[in-house]
């Protein structure tokens, strides 16, 4: 068992932070129970403290039932582990970057709060009257899967749709290679669990999706990141972390990266690639904001061919978040275990969400909707990040699509107290840091520009960030 070294400048006395890092291992299921702990002497050099110290934690972790002590063998970590609690694999975080709590801010948020943090379109934004025939016509149709299981794989005849949709982007899909799932998230976690285990190390962009740290945390392993910069990862840090850290796995955004907006170029797309076949590392590609784009951009899945690369999409940001449709596209060998893991997971997908969104994928109101919402962000890109600009925040990049900036504070100010500051006012923001594995991004906020558009926001953030100006000075 493996207990990191003490952090002189944190909180509490040596005794309590020794005996929250032991905590820590346990709650991760890094140490089971019946495991042997280090040696009072071991565990005093390993974390630089004297053996009195060491003594007194392990004392008080043994009367409070954590550990036992075993007379001429030592201690071990108690016979029953308590529940899994996702708070406790971690560091604790200030709320205002836990990717947790944002989540539960955001869903939970009553209807007054202004969301420009947020990751989703407004529901206004959204085809509800193309939704609502759809449904109508679902319900006409004695053909229609409206109560009964999927099959496996999903509803064959949008698998069938979406083989045809990913070649549009150079990805080679047959339908038997598609698994649709009830959202992205649940193909990434599925995927998890076939190609992770506890302990292993999983490989992410820095900033990237912030509840990718919270699903691996749950999978229980070791995350590391490297700079995302405007073409794709850091090549030279991406290198150096395959060869220091030896991941298993890579999840990305290739196109409309989240949350910076940038794009893969072919070129890093290429060397990413050779370097993962170097090091045998597998690739999980998140193409969710796909159809945003006005043009296709590289895919790591189109240059691969689907052989390490695992290719990901759904319907939530684009289509509805009620009508929870994904999907996953991989070598065929693989996609038939992710079948099996589903149907132990959650059995049979939903077939009514299939068919509805293949109703609307048919009858052209998708394609329509799409275009559209297309020229609607590219207006709101322009308007939002001009309105931003004017009160001293500066985008990281101009994107060439999608719906997200990420935006740069004057120097001086910490997202974190601007969010702080700004939820006073019913103001939802997604400061940097929520991002970063390695807390890189406090002068960063992501902005959602079709959630920035109500006027009173831009006011109201402008005050947080003279409040917060203020309160550092």
């Amino acid at each position: 068992m493996r207990v990191n070294d003490i952090d002189r400048m944190a909180e509490g006395t040596l005794v309590e932070q020794v005996m929250a890092a032991v905590r820590k291992q346990i709650a991760s299921r890094q140490a089971a129970p019946g495991v042997k702990l280090p040696s009072i002497r071991g565990l005093a050099q390993r974390m630089q403290v004297s053996k009195s110290t060491v003594v007194e934690a392990y004392d008080r972790l043994a009367a409070e039932g954590v550990i036992q002590s075993r007379r001429g063998s030592g201690f071990f970590v108690a016979g029953h582990l308590p529940p899994f609690s996702l708070s406790d694999t971690g560091p604790r975080l200030d709320p205002a970057v836990d990717p947790i709590w944002m989540t539960r801010q955001s869903l939970d948020a009553k209807g007054s709060l202004l969301k420009p943090g947020c990751g989703w379109l407004p529901a206004s934004w959204m085809p509800e009257t193309d939704i609502r025939r759809a449904l109508r016509s679902l319900a006409r149709d004695a053909q229609a899967g409206l109560t009964d299981y999927s099959t496996p794989h999903g509803l064959p005849a949008l698998r069938q749709l979406l083989s045809r949709r990913l070649a549009d982007r150079g990805i080679e899909a047959a339908p038997h290679q598609i698994m649709l799932t009830e959202s992205g998230t649940q193909a990434i976690d599925l995927l998890c669990r076939f190609l992770v285990e506890p302990g292993d190390t999983v490989l992410l962009d820095d900033p990237c999706y912030f509840n990718f740290h919270a699903m691996l945390r749950a999978h229980r392993v070791k995350v590391v990141s490297v700079p995302y910069r405007h073409n794709g990862p850091d090549l030279a840090l991406f290198e150096q972390a395959l060869v220091e850290h030896a991941p298993r796995l890579y999840i990305t955004n290739s196109a409309l990266h989240n949350p910076t907006g940038a794009t893969l170029s072919p070129v890093v797309a290429h060397r990413v690639l050779k370097l993962a076949e170097q090091q045998d590392l597998l690739i999980v590609e998140d193409d969710i904001f796909a159809d945003f784009e006005q043009e296709p951009a590289p895919r790591l899945a189109a240059f691969d061919g689907l052989d390490r690369v695992i290719h990901i999409g759904s319907f939530s940001k684009t289509l509805s978040a009620s009508v929870r449709c994904g999907f996953i596209a991989a070598r065929q060998d693989w996609v038939e275990q992710v079948v099996d893991l589903k149907l132990a997971t959650s059995f049979g997908g939903g077939a009514f969400s299939a068919e509805l969104v293949l109703t609307l994928l048919k009858d052209g109101a998708y394609r329509r909707h799409i275009s559209g919402l297309r020229s609607r962000l590219a207006d709101s890109m322009g308007k939002v990040s001009t309105k931003l600009k004017a009160i001293g925040l500066t985008p990281w990049i101009e994107p060439n699509a999608g719906m997200f900036l990420w935006c740069q504070l004057p120097e001086g100010l910490d997202a974190a107290d601007v969010a702080r500051s700004a939820i006073e006012d019913d103001l939802v923001l997604a400061p940097g840091n929520a991002f970063s594995l390695t807390q890189a991004a406090s002068g960063f906020l992501r902005f959602n520009v079709a959630q920035t558009l109500d006027p009173a926001i831009i006011p109201l953030l402008e005050r947080a960030m003279q409040r917060s100006a203020k309160s550092s000075a």
